[in-house]
């Protein structure tokens, strides 16, 4: 099984096009590919499938093998690897994925590759749309949520994926290891929940550490980046358009006027290989 490897802001995918053929496991190919010490080593696998309502559609599988409906900087790399291994000239095409169908534009400096943005649509913000436990018909903003018998503030967000934004004083000393899995589990979120530590450095910055659903630390997510701008309007720390500081490097982030969340960022090939195992 040929492959390539990604990664955007440090999030790193396996890549493999099974538009003539599909794997009869794909939860367990992603564990197995996904292992850094036995397999390729990644957050996760991205699958090219081709699409009855957009130009191509895309799978995501986490390392414990579990699918998500939406990667923001998976999606950057899966249109990159498109445009690079032409299978479109398009430089902004239809994406068909767990989250609706989204919009990726290759962004083009002097005929180079500099980035990639997506429209990824509008962010759903009622309980029952997250979906988030006692929170039908409103939203769920600097709502208390007890985690080892401390309260904080929680504002949720989907992206087409439920995440779970809380802002904190210290983003780089916050316990994510020992708290993270417990924010994912916790009762208020029927599927679990991604979730963003935040610091907000001024109205147009702030620094995010993120526990992923299925996947635990990584090194970036995009539609977390996504979540945390938003979430940062709703409680007035940020302006609507704010770069975020990850881990793995940066993103841009503008929720516009017209309702939809823009992501701007890297996508950049590992490495190529053929996976026998």
């Amino acid at each position: 099984m040929k492959f390539t490897k990604w990664q955007g802001c440090g999030n790193d995918f396996v890549l493999i096009d099974c538009r003539e053929q599909e794997p009869e496991d794909y939860a367990a190919l992603s564990q197995k590919v996904c292992d850094r010490h036995y397999g390729i080593g990644a957050d996760g696998i991205l699958v090219v499938l081709p699409s009855a309502k957009a130009d191509f559609r895309m799978r995501i599988f986490n390392t414990d093998g579990s699918e998500a409906e939406m990667c923001g900087n998976g999606i950057r790399c899966f249109a990159r690897y498109l445009y690079d291994y032409k299978l479109t000239s398009k430089t902004e095409f239809t994406v068909e994925t767990g989250a609706g169908i989204l919009v990726p534009k290759i962004i083009l400096d002097g005929g180079k590759v500099t980035g990639v943005q997506v429209d990824m649509g509008e962010p759903h913000l009622l309980g029952e749309e997250i979906p988030v436990v006692g929170f039908d018909g409103r939203r769920v903003i600097a709502e208390p949520i007890t985690v080892e018998g401390k309260t904080y503030a929680m504002t949720a967000v989907s992206m087409g994926n439920p995440h779970c934004v809380v802002f904190v004083d210290d983003a780089e000393n916050f316990p994510i290891e020992e708290l993270g899995t417990q924010f994912e589990h916790h009762e208020f979120f029927p599927r679990k929940t991604n979730t963003e530590f935040v610091e907000v450095k001024d109205r147009s910055h702030v620094r995010m550490r993120v526990w992923e659903r299925g996947a635990a630390i990584t090194l970036a997510c995009g539609t977390g980046s996504c979540a945390t701008v938003v979430a940062g309007v709703l409680n007035d720390k940020i302006d609507r358009k704010a770069e975020v500081q990850l881990d793995g490097g940066k993103l841009i982030v503008e929720w516009a006027a017209n309702n939809h969340v823009f992501m701007t960022g890297p996508a950049e090939l590992v490495f190529t290989g053929e996976w026998n195992g």
